[in-house]
């Protein structure tokens, strides 16, 4: 009959081997992800594994905004022009990029493995895109299920949000300044369209449209347009004061009577996270009363 002491090394030998198990999976869970690209990188905060390096950390912050970056994830320098040294200092486990950075594979793939993540595709739905990229990144991270409660949350509050907006609104007209005589122009496969389409609002704009959802447009063209203006920041440096100068900026009819709305930087190429926040910054401009 097997004695104490070989009970005691069999009950040892499990739990060392429970233990393994539960490192290596937990291993699998947090290993190293290095990104470019700020879609990724907000969407994997929020799934609860930061990435631990991202391009352009300042930039990250001044344009997306939220969710914020952890103070430990190291900057890899410019998005376009990675610190290479620095990256490889960082010893990922994989790369993420998107096809914006698809020239920079080869440099990238002497570092570590590199998954190309697509989104914004025009032949495909928007808002069914970035379903399907946050379920990829669930999938890749072996977090499949806190991307599904990312997704039902989000559509959640987003019906919810819809049910805030006051009836019979005016078609909005979403724009971002590129300098004082020149705007993006938010709609087709936009992330901005795909929330207004959620929110069921109407976008005035119905003309072509770029591979990223926007048209670039003079400033004297949206004194033709008579819909409620929503500017998202950032402006270019020096904007604001020329625009307060500004005959044609003034002769907008929403800016003419008041009715205008200014939005916080919301990343217009994101992701789910980005959607929440914009649909969170749209509604509650909207519900205001105009000054």
């Amino acid at each position: 009959m097997p004695n104490l002491h070989f009970f005691r090394y069999l009950s040892t030998a499990l739990l060392g081997g429970l233990l393994i198990s539960l490192s290596s999976l937990a291993l699998a869970r947090d290993e190293a992800i290095a990104t470019l690209d700020w879609t990724v990188a907000e969407t994997l905060v929020v799934l609860g594994s930061p990435p631990q390096g991202v391009a352009q950390i300042d930039a990250y912050h001044a344009w997306v905004q939220a969710p914020a970056l952890p103070e430990s994830i190291t900057d890899l320098g410019l998005r376009a022009q990675p610190n290479l040294e620095r990256l490889a200092a960082l010893a990922p486990d994989r790369i993420l990029i998107t096809p914006m950075f698809a020239n920079l594979t080869p440099q990238l793939q002497r570092i570590a493995p590199v998954e190309m993540l697509e989104l914004y595709r025009p032949e495909h739905e928007t808002w069914q895109e970035i379903l399907r990229l946050t379920r990829e990144l669930g999938t890749l991270l072996k977090r499949e299920e806190a991307a599904e409660r990312m997704i039902e949350n989000t559509e959640l509050h987003l019906a919810t949000l819809r049910q805030r907006l006051p009836a019979n609104l005016a078609p909005i007209l979403i724009v971002q300044f590129i300098d004082a005589r020149h705007v993006r122009i938010f709609a087709g496969n936009s992330l901005y369209q795909a929330v207004v389409t959620q929110l069921g609002l109407d976008n005035a704009w119905q003309e072509k449209t770029n591979a990223w959802g926007f048209s670039l447009v003079a400033l004297e063209r949206l004194a033709t347009i008579d819909a409620r203006l929503v500017v998202v920041e950032p402006y270019p440096v020096g904007v604001e004061e020329r625009l307060a100068d500004s005959g044609l900026w003034q002769h907008q009819p929403s800016v003419r009577n008041e009715s205008w709305v200014v939005l916080p930087p919301v990343w217009s190429f994101g992701a789910l996270p980005s959607a929440r926040r914009f649909a969170e910054q749209l509604v509650t401009a909207l519900s205001e009363e105009s000054p």
